[in-house]
């Protein structure tokens, strides 16, 4: 992937996908872990990490210890 989608729809298009073919239900995350598996897509990992909590997609302890996929 060159650029993450700016228009809304396309970019939650590309977040559920990500959230379907790179984390499996139930698993718990690093933040490593999830950086890691971002990496694979495209080098803005952060962008992607954050727009994956605000969509509701990934879950994260308060701490930010832990990730999980949403359900």
């Amino acid at each position: 992937m060159t650029a993450i989608p700016r228009k809304a729809a396309r970019r939650e298009q590309l977040l559920v996908h990500l959230k379907e073919t790179l984390f499996e239900p139930g698993r718990q995350y690093t933040e490593r872990e999830v950086n890691e598996a971002l990496l694979t897509v495209h080098d803005d990992f952060p962008a992607l990490r954050r727009y994956l909590i605000t969509a509701g997609l990934l879950t994260r302890t308060r701490d930010g210890a832990s990730y999980q996929r949403a359900a």
